[in-house]
């Protein structure tokens, strides 16, 4: 797994991968909070959170609003730090 934000696929219709890393997180309990809230985005069709290294790899049909992931991390009550 690279650690940065990349489209995958430049066509149409292609999923976009971005990685980010976020702070404060350190157990399952984190990771769900995390993944919970950024599920909920427009767009997002996978989540993986990971506390032991504090990236959030995220899935979705287009890149995301970094505003828009910032408030979502925040609203679980962690920190985005920024692109992994």
């Amino acid at each position: 797994m690279t650690a940065q934000s990349k489209p995958q696929n430049a066509e149409a219709g292609a999923e976009v991968t971005a990685v980010y890393q976020v702070t404060g997180m350190t157990c399952g309990h984190c990771e769900s909070a995390v993944t919970g809230e950024l599920s909920e985005l427009a767009g997002v069709s996978s989540v993986k959170a990971v506390a032991a290294t504090g990236q959030v790899t995220v899935v979705s049909a287009a890149p995301l609003d970094e505003a828009a992931v910032r408030a979502a991390v925040d609203e679980a009550g962690y920190e985005l730090a920024g692109t992994a």
